[in-house]
């Protein structure tokens, strides 16, 4: 009888085993072989029509103020290389916040966090709008970019809405957005800044900000998943089922019962852990914050000395005092500091648990070089961008003297490209592999820059320039953030999109600074309106932007370099698959 009923019981447990084996094995084939049948969701596509909006409001917002700023540098009186803070803040805070705002996210649940985000937007919106100073404004702009940290949350709720196999479609949307919030920018933000002024583009932001902060209270739902890291590499849920289990095999098969409570003991013991390792990174963010800024201030302060051949506007000061000697111990300190401050962010990242920049991740080869030109393309395309706008109103003939609405006529094309290239490029990637796409794409864009460097006499030439430069980023973007994808780790995808889209953006926060340092170093005086009574002023001369499109050829020369170098990389597949390279082990 006793045998019998041993029996019994050791058959139920065989049978639970099964069972959770055969769960299992279900699981596991429906995530290796999606269901193309598989259909997205009513909810999903309110989700992704309302983060859609978000992201064409705020590629909008930021478009529009690029044609105003020769206006911006007029009315507040500042220098061309001071007025490069006005974009380089709002990317830094995008830089610093991005990662930070993911992992809130994580922690605290995504909605609550996106609300957030987007009152502390639509507050910089409100205080641009108003704003009479520089420094002003450079608050606001500092509001304005912790909103970047909209655009991970963003993603994360897409890859929680759609099915596995459907979630590039609602990354394609979300990224052509970029586009035609940028073309609306330039369109629609040119005529009210032309007839408005550049203060009415924030007041038309504000009501859009508003209403969007409602809707995403009232209409967005979505699951948090907050603790996905806690789970095991085996699906959570059925290792929790599975321990279930076993919990009731313990009333009827006493040996195992130690056995079982040290087990459940270790894998509670490692979600603690999991969760322990999702603090933030705060010391890394301020070291990181502060090395930026030094380094970006060091590019501030690079003025000639009165004397050289440059010339500085009397109506436009800078940071820097007319004193040489005190000028260039200023510039000295903040190199010191930055290049201290950088080296404090290495070290504690490498100690960090849950690091903003993972340098084991770094250590391979294809994500390291795939980050480079992640970096490359950031700084040259702000590079440009910030210089564009000046040549085309500066007057003839050291511009081309146009109007507002004139110069963004020649960035329009650059957008459409881009509106047009952005998804279908993701398209030929999927077709041809990464690699050709990434080579080509940073072939055409060294081309576009160094066209835009020997022929940007005319508008026409310009824009038709910058198209192919938009074709060459559109390409090279997709393909080296496929690659980077591909190479890393499953369980380190996150923060490995995270650091490649932190280093884009601290690229991007560098390229208007250097543009800045190089009009403003090369300077000449021209008489505005023609008659000996006419006020002068100093513009950026023709040898500054030869200086700005060179370094953007060179900077882009370099990128095909690491493309070749990726390119030959053979051993992607087995040097990320190395359990060194694992994150989860930190």
């Amino acid at each position: 009888m006793w045998k019998k009923k041993k029996n019994n019981n050791n058959n139920h447990r065989h049978d639970d085993i099964h069972d959770v084996r055969s769960e299992y094995s279900k699981s596991q084939k429906s995530i290796a072989l999606p269901n193309n049948l598989e259909k997205i969701s009513i909810n999903a596509w309110k989700v992704l029509a309302i983060l859609s909006l978000i992201a064409t409001m705020v590629t909008y917002a930021e478009t529009m103020l690029i044609p105003a700023i020769p206006d911006l540098i007029r009315d507040f009186h500042v220098s061309y290389n001071t007025s490069s803070w006005l974009m380089t803040m709002y990317l830094l805070a995008g830089a610093v916040m991005t990662p930070i705002a993911g992992k809130l996210s994580d922690i605290h649940g995504r909605k609550k966090i996106l609300l957030i985000i987007m009152i502390i937007y639509a507050i910089g919106v409100c205080i641009a709008a108003s704003s009479s100073t520089f420094y002003i404004m450079l608050i606001a702009r500092a509001f304005q970019g912790v909103g970047m940290g909209m655009f991970p949350i963003a993603y994360t709720m897409i890859r929680s809405q759609f099915p596995r196999n459907k979630i590039s479609i609602g990354q394609g949307i979300i990224t052509s957005m970029y586009a035609s919030g940028s073309v609306i920018g330039l369109v629609v933000g040119g005529s009210i800044i032309q007839y408005y002024g550049w203060h009415a583009t924030f007041i038309t932001v504000i009501p859009v900000s508003i209403a969007l902060l409602i809707i995403i209270w009232k209409f967005v739902n979505v699951k948090d998943h907050r603790y996905d890291e806690a789970k095991d590499n085996n699906n959570g849920y059925l290792i929790k089922d599975h321990n279930k289990k076993q919990e009731g095999e313990k009333n009827s098969i006493g040996r195992d019962e130690d056995y079982l409570d040290i087990h459940k003991k270790k894998n509670n013991n490692s979600i603690k852990d999991k969760k322990i390792k999702r603090s933030l990174d705060t010391k890394g963010a301020l070291t990181l914050a502060v090395a930026i800024v030094s380094i970006l201030l060091v590019f501030t302060f690079l003025q000639p000395s009165q004397g050289q051949n440059s010339i500085t506007s009397s109506s436009s000061p800078s940071f820097l005092t007319e004193n040489n000697t005190y000028s260039l111990i200023i510039t000295i300190s903040f190199a010191i500091l930055g290049i201290s401050s950088f080296i404090g962010f290495i070290l504690i990242e490498r100690r960090a648990s849950s690091p903003l920049l993972d340098l084991r991740l770094m250590a391979n080869k294809t994500i390291f070089y795939g980050n480079m030109i992640m970096l490359i393309i950031g700084m040259t395309m702000f590079l440009v961008m910030q210089t564009i706008p000046v040549l085309a109103r500066s007057p003839h003939p050291l511009g081309f003297g146009d109007s507002v609405i004139e110069a963004t006529k020649i960035q329009i094309p650059f957008s459409i490209i881009l509106l047009i290239f952005g998804p279908t490029s993701g398209f030929i990637v999927s077709k041809m592999g990464s690699k050709t796409p990434m080579v080509a794409g940073t072939i055409i864009t060294t081309v576009g820059f160094f066209a835009i460097y020997a022929l940007h006499s005319t508008q026409l030439l310009v824009s038709i320039d910058l198209a192919v430069v938009s074709i060459g980023l559109s390409f090279a973007a997709v393909g080296v953030m496929n690659i980077i994808i591909l190479a890393t780790p499953a369980q380190s995808m996150g923060i490995s999109t995270g650091m490649t889209s932190l280093i884009r953006i601290i690229g991007s926060a560098i390229g208007p600074a250097i543009a800045g340092m190089f009009m403003q170093s090369q300077q000449q005086i021209l008489k505005i309106g023609g008659t000996t009574t006419a006020m002068t002023a100093a513009f950026p001369a023709s040898g500054a932007y030869n200086l700005i499109f060179l370094t953007a050829t060179i900077l882009s020369v370099s990128s095909i370099g690491f493309a070749i170098i990726i390119g030959r990389n053979k051993r992607d597949n087995n040097i990320v698959l190395k359990p060194k390279m694992q994150v989860s082990d930190m």
